[in-house]
C-alpha cells in the first residue's frame, strides 16, 4: 500500500511539476512519509518513475494483448485504436515521461522497448491477417508493424499534451494510415 501511495504521489507531482522540478522530499511529503521512510522503499526520485513507469507499462501489456485476437482485421485496428486513446487519456503524461527519459535512463529505456516490441508483435499479426506477408522486407508486416508502432507513438506523444479530441483525431489518423498499409483501407 505504501509503494502504490509513493507511486500515485509521484504520478501527481508529475503533472503538477513535471520531473526536473520535482524532489525525492516532493514525492515522500506527497504520500504522507518521511524522505527516510521513502528510502526504505526506493533509493532515488530515478527509481520512484522508473517504478511508475514500469506499473505503467504493465498496464500496457494487460490492454494490448487482446489486439491481435480478433480475426477481423478491421474491427482489430478499431479496437487497438480505442483502446489506445483509452490508456494516452489516463496515463499519457506518464508515458510521456517514460519516452522522454528513455535514452538516458536504461531500465526506462528497456521497458519501454519491451513494450514497443509487444505492440509491434500485435500489429504484425493484424497486418497478417488481412493479407501483408510475413518476413522480411519493407513490404512485410514486421516491417510494416515497426513503422506503424512509432508512428502511433509519436502521433499519441503529441497529441495527449492537447484534448481528448486531439487524441481522437490521432486515432482516426493512425487508423486510417494502419488500415490502408493493410490494404484495407
Amino acid at each position: 500500500m505504501r509503494e502504490r501511495a509513493i507511486l500515485d504521489a509521484c504520478e501527481a507531482l508529475l503533472a503538477r511539476k513535471g520531473y526536473d522540478a520535482m524532489t525525492i522530499g516532493d514525492i515522500a511529503q506527497d504520500a504522507g512519509i518521511t524522505r527516510g521512510a521513502l528510502y526504505f522503499y526506493f533509493g532515488s526520485k530515478q527509481e520512484v518513475v522508473t517504478a511508475l513507469v514500469a506499473r505503467t507499462v504493465e498496464h500496457l501489456w494487460e490492454r494490448s494483448r487482446a489486439t491481435a485476437r480478433s480475426d477481423d482485421p478491421r474491427r482489430a485496428v478499431d479496437a487497438a485504436m480505442r483502446r489506445t486513446v483509452e490508456l494516452w487519456t489516463a496515463h499519457g503524461l506518464v508515458m510521456r515521461t517514460a519516452i522522454d527519459l528513455s535514452l538516458t535512463v536504461p531500465e526506462i529505456g528497456e521497458l519501454w522497448s519491451r513494450t514497443a516490441d509487444l505492440f509491434i508483435a500485435a500489429i504484425s499479426a493484424v497486418l497478417e491477417k488481412a493479407g501483408v506477408p510475413a518476413g522480411a522486407g519493407p513490404d512485410r508486416a514486421p516491417a510494416m508493424a515497426r513503422a506503424l508502432c512509432w508512428m502511433i507513438e509519436r502521433s499519441f506523444y503529441h497529441a495527449s499534451q492537447g484534448s481528448r479530441a486531439e487524441l481522437q483525431e490521432a486515432s482516426d489518423a493512425c487508423a486510417h494510415i494502419w488500415l490502408t498499409s493493410a490494404g484495407l483501407g
